[in-house]
């Protein structure tokens, strides 16, 4: 099946199949191709925490609004997160970038202040986002992304120091009587002509 045909079929879980299993090699595979995950100067401020202990995910998807069932009956909830502090972002990229890349961020990111910097650091692990999504319809790997959680709690369950939660995902394998499949309801998207622009 082509990629285009994996896009195609891929579609936001409702419903997961409790029993439903990752092969190693696949959640091996996702966690490389996170670890490649595009970003602006190549910041990465992000941790990626990977929750397959079934205590820390029902913990979580009491954290979850009415994303609670799917945290508990996926096989594993993938937590992205953003470095909290931008100080301790400055930290990262002394000397582990180079001096242009660090130039940049000082001379049109920083000067625009806290709330822009956060932003900024935030749309990296959104850029992430798409490429894990991707990687799961590739992989064949049902998911869900979630914005739908209480990042506080979230942050205190985890209790990864210098990280916040940003949104999850969580990825297992649908349950058959899932309704959101494109088999039972159609995927709906704007026209080609509406989003599509050439110039």
């Amino acid at each position: 099946m082509s990629f285009l045909e994996k896009m195609k079929s891929r579609y936001t879980v409702k419903k997961y199949n409790p029993q439903g299993t990752i092969s190693e090699d696949k959640t091996r595979q996702l966690k490389d191709i996170l670890h490649l995950s595009p970003s602006s100067i190549n910041s990465q401020p992000w941790n990626f925490v990977f929750v397959s202990n079934t205590e820390i995910k029902e913990k979580l998807g009491e954290a979850s609004y009415w994303n609670k069932e799917k945290v508990v009956e996926s096989n594993q909830l993938i937590v992205f997160q953003v470095l909290k502090n931008p100080e301790d972002f400055e930290k990262q990229i002394e000397g582990n970038l180079p001096e242009g890349s660090v130039a940049f961020y000082k001379n049109f990111v920083k000067p625009k202040g806290e709330t822009a910097i956060k932003s900024w650091l935030a749309h990296q692990v959104y850029l992430s986002l798409g490429v894990f999504l991707s990687a799961c319809a590739e992989l064949e790997i049902d998911s869900t992304p979630m914005e739908g959680i209480e990042p506080e709690k979230y942050d205190t369950i985890l209790n990864n120091e210098k990280y916040e939660t940003l949104f999850a995902v969580t990825i297992g394998e649908k349950a058959p009587e899932d309704s959101n499949q494109p088999t039972i309801t159609p995927k709906t998207r704007h026209s080609k002509e509406l989003v599509i622009l050439e110039r």
